[in-house]
């Protein structure tokens, strides 16, 4: 099956809820992948998180797109940031290995945006180059299947997150192909000079951030945000945010511990 779930929910049109992995992993990233019904991606961070691009994150992929199509879309956030060296051979080996999109951080303007949505599609419409052997059976279909819907089925996703993304977000979010602006608040709120948000942004952070949103909706685009709770990620369903992430695996095992012991102890009786 081409389609996945991430897109199905674009499709419906309903809030898209996932989960971020911060932890390297096949058997942990599918307990996240398995954990519920409502979730419908997981975001594979290579940026931050400890799993390295290269043969973990593609087991870690396979890993969760072998569960089945119904349950979650395998996502990666590519280890690039800001002016650095191209990401094209970054978003290349995360398609490769069978990812359903990509998340490119410190994007800030639009023609790093066109670059990107060129780099995630075959030709004519791009110019990602074909060639691995497995990329199709990660996805459970055909060679040829996977060449003729690849295009269609795969989310584009830049993070707006410094002042110069914000300062462009109009242009960026007019490229064609791209399908996401994704909000990253802990680093917008420090490029824009406040203080990171614990668990709330700043107000004037805040203003940035309806403005994004109301951006991306204006040009055709859906809009994602980062949350830390399931409280945020509520709130922020509530304003027309069409794709939110929840908590992080990390988060999710150190959360547990604490409330469970808490229990145990009597605290929270």
């Amino acid at each position: 099956m081409t389609s996945h779930p991430l897109y199905r929910a674009f499709k419906a049109p309903k809030v898209a809820f996932g989960a971020w992995i911060t932890l390297p992993g096949i058997h942990s990233a599918r307990i996240v992948a398995q954990s519920s019904p409502h979730l419908s991606w997981v975001m594979i961070d290579c940026e931050h998180g400890l799993t390295p691009l290269n043969a973990d994150s593609a087991e870690t992929i396979q890993a969760i797109a072998g569960i089945g199509s119904n349950y979650v879309s395998p996502l990666v956030r590519i280890p690039a940031t800001g002016t650095c060296s191209s990401t094209s051979w970054l978003i290349k080996y995360a398609l490769d290995a069978g990812a359903r999109g990509v998340l490119v951080p410190m994007v800030s303007d639009p023609e790093k945006a066109k670059e990107i949505v060129s780099d995630c599609r075959f030709p004519p419409a791009g110019r990602r180059g074909f060639g691995n052997p497995l990329t199709h059976l990660t996805w459970n279909i055909g060679t040829e299947e996977y060449l003729n819907s690849a295009n269609d089925f795969i989310t584009i996703m830049v993070q707006i997150e410094n002042k110069e993304g914000v300062e462009n977000v109009e242009q960026i979010a007019a490229v064609d192909g791209l399908d996401v602006l994704f909000i990253g608040p802990y680093d917008l709120s420090l490029n824009l000079g406040y203080p990171p948000p614990f668990p709330d942004v700043h107000p004037e952070v805040e203003k940035v951030i309806q403005k994004i949103l109301e951006v991306a909706h204006r040009k055709g685009k859906k809009c994602g945000i980062y949350c830390s709770s399931g409280k945020q990620a509520f709130q922020r369903a509530q304003q027309g945010f069409d794709m939110i992430n929840v908590t992080s695996d990390s988060a999710a095992i150190s959360e547990a511990i604490v409330s469970n012991l808490e229990a145990a102890i009597g605290q929270n009786v």
